[in-house]
């Protein structure tokens, strides 16, 4: 296994800065996830690594090796594709194998590693067929296995589940988290998807405009985002906000008064709070419901506090309806402070 390492990473496109000076170490055998919406710098650090794209400053290594200059095929590194990219003229078995045969493995150990693989990966009735013959999830297991049976130190996936259905997802997830724990190897996993991150990574980088915002476990990213960029990508409903002015160590607004951060008199600020996180009934905050949602095993409110709507998980049975007045309680301790003007919280996450 190996640790992987950016060390002040740019990487320019013509005028675009597409990472500017980005800093992450990955320790050995750990699932990292590099998570952000389109455009933000995530494929393109992966493929930095991977040898793809050329780095115009910094440096990338993999354990004590600068792999900075190096080509791909001296890097150590497997990866798996957002496409199958599967040869389709080959069987299952011969797929798998590709790798260790351009790598002039002998023939008892590429057998030996195919049938591993293709165990791992639940594909031994497979062996025999075409990936024609195979459903979208198997050709992508055919992929990952591929990767698997090279015993690469690092592993590298640039977003493999995406071409997937919702169902098929959520099994493949559930079976790539299963793989990690068995093989144990180093692997950086590029997504969009933050409930793909938060389920699979043991560590997620947020990333945003070519830069790491907050790097953490997937429950501090969730619980103690490091701005309102985090706080409203990951979570689905996103963390709410409103605005308020701090004064005398209360948040003051339209439609509340609450306990509000120290220190920050006369400022205007952010409460934050999850959906889930507040409470229906008595509570300091004056709302009218605007949208009831029922979802089975619980409702999604959308709710006008003042001039703003929030989301609020309420239970399966709320006799709650559109139009109805209602007060709001959010958990004192599941509060996130921001500082309207900059977006950052007041509290450094830890």
């Amino acid at each position: 296994m190996s640790s992987v390492a950016f060390e002040s990473v740019r990487k320019v496109f013509g005028k675009t800065v597409a990472l500017k000076d980005v800093d992450l170490l990955v320790r050995d055998g750990e699932f990292m996830v590099l998570l952000g919406p389109s455009g933000c710098g995530k494929t393109t650090l992966l493929r930095c690594l991977a040898g793809l794209e050329r780095i115009d400053g910094g440096t990338v290594r993999i354990g004590d090796r600068d792999v900075s200059d190096l080509p791909p095929r001296d890097r150590h590194i497997a990866m798996v594709f957002q496409s199958y990219a599967v040869f389709p003229h080959m069987k299952v078995y011969d797929n798998i194998a590709f790798g260790l045969r351009m790598r002039k493995k002998p023939k008892a150990e590429v057998e030996r590693r195919v049938k591993e693989g293709a165990a791992l990966l639940q594909l031994e009735p497979y062996l025999d067929r075409y990936p024609a013959q195979l459903s979208g999830g198997q050709r992508q297991r055919v992929a990952v296995a591929r990767a698997i049976v090279t015993d690469a130190p690092v592993l590298l996936m640039d977003e493999p589940l995406s071409n997937l259905d919702a169902l098929l997802r959520l099994h493949a997830r559930a079976e790539l988290k299963r793989l990690h724990g068995e093989v144990k190897r180093t692997t950086v996993y590029v997504t969009h998807d933050q409930i793909e991150a938060l389920s699979m990574g043991d560590r997620i980088a947020v990333m945003r405009e070519g830069q790491i915002v907050q790097l953490d476990t997937p429950s501090a990213l969730y619980d103690r985002p490091a701005d309102v960029f985090v706080g409203s990508f990951i979570g689905s409903p996103p963390m709410n906000f409103l605005k308020a002015r701090s004064r005398n160590g209360t948040a003051v607004a339209e439609a509340f008064e609450v306990p509000g951060p120290p220190g920050m008199d006369g400022k205007e600020i952010l409460l934050g709070i999850r959906p889930e996180n507040i409470r229906t009934g008595e509570g300091p905050l004056r709302g009218r419901v605007l949208v009831v949602e029922p979802l089975g095993s619980h409702a999604l409110l959308t709710v006008m506090i003042g001039n703003e709507s929030i989301k609020v998980v309420a239970p399966a049975d709320t006799t709650l309806r559109a139009d109805e007045e209602l007060r709001l309680a959010p958990e004192p301790h599941k509060i996130r402070w921001m500082d309207a003007a900059s977006g950052k919280a007041l509290t450094a996450p830890h």
